[in-house]
């Protein structure tokens, strides 16, 4: 992949669900962007016709950017004038409005899990599966696309098993994850279920997992993308942490992988991106480290601004064959990092407008 070059103009986003905990995150992720600039706030009707800092219960360590504060909250229609959108919405919210953006040919970066298991909608992970956004240049001219970036705890699990899928082959796969209370939004799981316990079986959770993996590490055929077939097996809780979801993970490869060959791919995983400049992609897309108690969600989730992956505790598996755990910040390379992300990989790839 070579660099693109792109014109001095920024493009125009907005943001729909700019209260919520991820859209926040976007924002803040947003301010002083060299690619974009946020030209519209968009949120429910209860926020609608407010200045975003009256609007927002605001949830971010730093300030609220001065340029947001006085933007006024708008409602989610296209008629926002933006160059492409930035979905934080529910799925509800999102099967609603998302479609209204497509058919006024406005391009949807999205985060809900709506649209991702739709034939011809990238389930997008750059730095994993980055032919899959070639599927959109045979979109309808003048029709707008969404672009959506995977459930949080699949994200992490995708980028530990790229260097795997690509030497070894995957066989089967066992996920447990322990997710973050962040992962519910907020105000989230009521302080008195969570307070010194563990919820097991998140609603909805071990599903998108299984699906969704399979989506990703699967191929591009022409136009459409045909799901791997490896079986996956979930379990998906939820513990007393604020950020970061760690996966314990265990997996059978078609050609048998040993632990110092796993490792060394670990180690010597290089982004494919790394030429293109995007702003928000890690230097290394994976950070392995042998030491025992790594990872963990306190001290580790922000590695690389909270968008590396952490793979820690690499041992042999009497049952699969290897195991190992794996830390993803949940709203930043899980969620608004992720989408971010995208937004630049299609930017770069020559897939969104303003690009000379």
């Amino acid at each position: 992949m070579s660099e693109t070059v792109f014109s001095d103009e920024p493009l125009s986003v907005g943001i729909l669900g700019a209260t919520g905990v991820v859209g926040q995150r976007v924002v803040t992720r947003l301010s002083g962007h060299p690619w974009f600039r946020v030209g519209a706030l968009a949120g429910s009707i209860r926020s609608q016709g407010r200045a975003y800092r009256d609007a927002v219960r605001w949830l971010e360590p730093t300030p609220i950017p001065g340029w947001a504060a006085s933007m006024t909250v708008r409602p989610p229609d296209p008629g926002l004038g933006c160059d492409l959108v930035i979905s934080a919405l529910d799925s509800d919210a999102a099967a609603a409005v998302e479609p209204r953006f497509l058919d006024a040919g406005v391009p949807v970066i999205s985060n809900a899990k709506t649209f991702r298991m739709e034939a011809g909608v990238p389930l997008l992970v750059p730095d994993v599966n980055p032919d899959h956004a070639e599927v959109l240049r045979n979109r309808p001219r003048g029709r707008g696309f969404v672009v959506t970036n995977p459930n949080c705890s699949t994200t992490g699990l995708v980028v530990a098993l790229k260097p795997l899928a690509d030497t070894f082959g995957i066989g089967r796969l066992s996920v447990t994850t322990l997710q973050a209370v962040s992962g519910a939004g907020h105000p989230g799981v009521p302080s008195m279920d969570i307070l010194g316990n563990v919820l097991p079986d998140i609603e909805g959770e071990a599903e998108k997992l299984e699906t969704e993996t399979q989506k990703i590490l699967g191929d591009r055929v022409g136009p459409d993308i045909r799901r791997a077939s490896f079986p996956v097996g979930a379990q998906a809780n939820r513990v007393p942490v604020l950020d970061g979801h760690l996966l314990s993970v265990a997996v059978e490869t078609l050609r048998p992988a040993r632990v110092h060959e796993a490792r060394e791919f670990f180690e010597e995983c290089r982004s494919p991106l790394r030429d293109l400049g995007l702003p928000s992609a890690p230097e290394e897309p994976i950070r392995f480290s042998p030491d025992r108690g790594f990872p963990q969600p306190r001290l580790h989730a922000m590695s690389g601004n909270g968008m590396a992956v952490c793979v820690g505790g690499l041992k042999a598996c009497p049952a699969l064959g290897l195991r190992f755990l794996v830390l993803v910040h949940n709203t930043v390379r899980g969620a608004a990092g992720g989408a971010l992300l995208n937004a630049e990989f299609l930017l770069a790839k020559g897939l969104l407008t303003g690009v000379s």
